[in-house]
């Protein structure tokens, strides 16, 4: 498998189909008595800035912080081992509502779009 070419930038699905984003980033662990392993995809806007530098990250895991608190400075991980299918998405075995994924939409209609007339 090309990790980069068939895991990055795929569409996320949970086991009931819905769609939880992008992948964004692959965390791997490095290991002296063999090749490196994943672990972990990572999901969000703490982890797309970083793809442009450490000061886009910086700013957008201050922004998070102060809008959303200290859990949403870090971002989203789903464990590899959740991972049931890689082809055009990559397919989890993992429900997003047991995720802290879409807090960030949930807070926005919530807070914001609700308070919209007619929305």
């Amino acid at each position: 498998m090309d990790l980069l070419r068939d895991v990055l930038d795929k569409q996320l699905v949970d086991r009931h189909g819905v769609k939880m984003g992008k992948v964004d980033g692959i965390v791997a662990e490095l290991r002296r008595d063999g090749p490196p392993r994943v672990v972990a995809i990572e999901v969000g806007a703490i982890v797309m800035a970083r793809r442009f530098g450490q000061r886009p990250q910086q700013w957008t895991t201050w922004l998070a912080s102060k809008l959303g608190g200290e859990v949403h400075s870090r971002p989203h991980r789903v464990a590899w081992s959740t991972v049931r299918d890689v082809g055009v998405d990559l397919k989890l075995d993992v429900a997003v509502s047991d995720t802290a994924i879409f807090d960030w939409q949930d807070w926005l209609r919530d807070r914001v779009v609700s308070k919209i007339p007619g929305a």
